[in-house]
């Protein structure tokens, strides 16, 4: 009896001792787009090999569409941001929301699909209904590229939808073309190959017009004052976000089972191919310091198109350690 006693001490011990250790670790609340999108590509990656935990930090995810995540972001209700679009954050900066790129996650990457025959190019859609997330700087930069390649893009009709229904909208074929991004537009090729991709001809316009290849699109974030409070907290987030990115990279097919949720095993397959590939996903965690030039071409380019009425200041690039 007495062993019995014991081991059950012993037991009961162990037990409050693993909550109690979490519990001491550091809660970062982190807003995010909802699945299918790159602002969730991470975090399943992150809280299956519990990779924040052994950072020494515990970070509590919450999915919110394009404008929500915007107006909750913005308004300080969450001081960090998963889906930290760069010229979201430039947008901000200009109208007072002091905010800071802490490091890139992934380069830019967009496209637009049609079922319509009659479709060729993008500037074919003048005058016809284009199903997108307006509210993301994916949408932002797809108007510059469309404007490089001589598209009016006032002439579009833009139904305005959250990225979860850009999928649904082309397969149900409901618009004359749908503009989305990675890793929905793998999960729409998975469903539909049938569907057409229209040329937007991305490096050569970007190339052309700043001499580089390199186009910083999406990160984490945070409000200045949480960054100047907590310097020591953004090495662990970022080697949470790097460790997930080397582990996305060496376990494609686990990753993707992870990533596809309850898309599937043909969503999982189509995800494992993208990052193998990685030409379309763009993973690319970087320091934002490392990326200064990059991060103020990408504001050249929205304030060209006065998606930003001004330039963003230098305070919204991060300066200090992220390593």
């Amino acid at each position: 009896m007495k062993k019995v006693a014991l081991a059950l001490t012993l037991m009961s011990a162990l037990t409050a001792a693993g909550p109690s250790v979490a519990a001491d670790l550091p809660k970062i609340s982190i807003v995010v787009f909802g699945a299918p999108s790159l602002g969730a590509f991470f975090s399943p990656v992150i809280k299956g090999q519990k990779l924040d935990e052994k950072n020494g930090i515990e970070i509590d995810f919450q999915e919110r569409t394009p404008d929500a995540y915007t107006a909750q972001f913005n308004s300080g209700e969450f001081k960090v941001g998963g889906s930290a679009a760069l010229l979201t954050v430039g947008l901000a900066d200009v109208r007072g929301v002091k905010a800071t790129y802490l490091f890139n996650l992934f380069d830019y990457w967009g496209a637009v699909v049609t079922s319509r025959p009659d479709i060729k190019s993008i500037k074919d859609l003048e005058g016809k209904d284009l199903a997108a997330a307006k509210g993301t700087t994916n949408y932002v930069m797809f108007d510059w590229l469309a404007r490089q390649l001589g598209a009016d893009t006032n002439k579009f009709s833009v139904i305005n939808t959250a990225t979860p229904g850009l999928v649904g909208y082309a397969l149900a074929d409901r618009a004359t073309a749908v503009q989305l991004w990675e890793p929905a537009y793998t999960t729409l090729l998975s469903k539909k190959p049938t569907i057409r991709t229209l040329d937007l001809q991305i490096k050569q316009s970007w190339k052309k017009a700043t001499g580089s290849t390199s186009i910083p699109y999406l990160g984490l974030a945070a409000h200045s004052d949480w960054a100047a409070q907590h310097k020591d907290l953004i090495p662990k987030l970022y080697a949470t976000y790097k460790q997930a990115a080397d582990w996305v990279g060496a376990h494609p097919d686990e990753a993707a089972t992870l990533i596809a949720g309850k898309g599937g095993p043909e969503a999982a397959k189509a995800i494992a191919e993208l990052i193998r590939a990685n030409d379309r996903l763009g993973m690319n965690v970087t320091p934002a310091a490392k990326l200064a030039k990059e991060i103020k071409a990408v504001y050249a380019a929205g304030k060209s198109i006065d998606f930003l009425p001004s330039m963003p200041s230098d305070a919204t690039i991060y300066q200090g350690p992220t390593q």
